[in-house]
């Protein structure tokens, strides 16, 4: 696994991937076409940092793009392709949902057929906790049925599971899938609440705090996420022998496919959250209650133990220090004292 494709290697996750990947020897090949979904510099400053070394290529192409896809795949021979390209984001999906079958569905086919005739070793991608949309039986399991989506954000990650599985089913293609639970940390997402919140309490103006605080999530701090990754890059999806079509269950196949949860498997409390960020901005915030959004879910929480089974790997990190880490991050991004 020397040679590895990296899609959205800009983004959040994608970013700290591949500086991982690179610290540990492989050549990274990114995929990034720096789209204004949130503010582009960024993204670029989080590819400056990735360029300053000579193992990473960047390479500014939509996965949507397929006969820009086709050629890339014809020109390299990756051993693996890490998807972490997406059109991200529940609430967006009511607006512009046509970006998501473009990205999501269009752009995943096109690493699935890239992937299937450069004969990849292993194809990961990312999927999300969103998946377990209407499931109320907690922690989430991936043994779990997720056929209830509540957004078509999480229905095009349903989706990609299902894609997955029939070209590890139809050409030996291994796959796994992992699903991440509200990740955060240094380099995140503008879009995401501790950025939303952090940004707004330093400006002194109000913070939204949606279904009137009683909201809870597994908060997975991104270091932790990344190891995750790794781990699963250099462990090759094999099938389940004991796989049974009379009793089928919705983490394995008969055929190399496989998913697992990421998450701290620890839900929090929103307003803990944000009691500590308060702590850490030494600011308190000035809290707009509002109901629960179109497409959300009041609680996430992931069962780890597969895993914990097949990885000897478990998220641990603390929020009181990975709020803490972001919040440092913030000001010396920002430049604000």
């Amino acid at each position: 696994m020397k040679k590895i494709l990296v899609t959205g290697a800009a983004g959040f996750i994608g970013a700290h991937l591949s500086q991982k990947l690179i610290a540990n020897g492989a050549e990274v090949f990114g995929i990034d076409n720096l789209n204004d979904y949130y503010d582009p510099q960024l993204k670029r400053d989080r590819m400056a940092a990735l360029a300053e070394g000579d193992n990473f290529t960047h390479i500014d192409l939509d996965i949507a793009d397929r006969p820009g896809m086709e050629k890339l795949f014809q020109e390299h021979s990756f051993d693996a392709v890490v998807n972490l390209a997406a059109q991200a984001g529940v609430r967006y999906s009511l607006i512009n949902p046509h970006s998501y079958v473009d990205t999501n569905l269009v752009g995943f086919v096109n690493l699935l057929e890239g992937c299937r005739h450069s004969h990849v070793k292993h194809f990961v991608y990312a999927s999300s906790s969103s998946v377990y949309g209407a499931n109320t039986n907690m922690p989430f399991s991936v043994h779990d049925n997720v056929d209830h989506p509540v957004s078509l954000y999480a229905a095009s990650k349903k989706a990609n599971e299902l894609m997955a599985h029939t070209y590890s089913h139809l050409f030996g293609l291994p796959t796994t899938g992992l699903r991440f639970f509200t990740v955060y940390g240094p380099w995140g997402r503008p879009d995401m609440a501790l950025f939303l919140f952090t940004k707004a309490i330093l400006e002194g103006q109000p913070i939204n705090v949606f279904n009137n605080g009683n909201m809870e999530r597994d908060f997975t701090y991104i270091d932790d996420i990344v190891e995750g990754v790794f781990r699963v890059i250099y462990k090759v999806a094999e099938p389940n022998d004991e796989w049974d079509g009379n009793a089928p269950d919705s983490a394995t196949s008969y055929c190399p496919w496989r998913v697992y949860n990421i998450g701290n498997n620890n839900k929090e409390r929103l307003l803990k959250y944000i009691d500590v960020l308060e702590t850490c901005l030494g600011k308190k915030a000035d809290k707009n209650f509002m109901p629960m959004q179109p497409g959300d879910v009041p609680a996430t929480y992931a069962n780890v133990d597969d895993l914990v089974r097949d990885f000897d790997y478990k998220p641990a990190t603390t929020l009181e220090f990975g709020i803490e880490k972001f919040v440092e991050w913030y000001k010396r991004y920002y430049a604000i004292a």
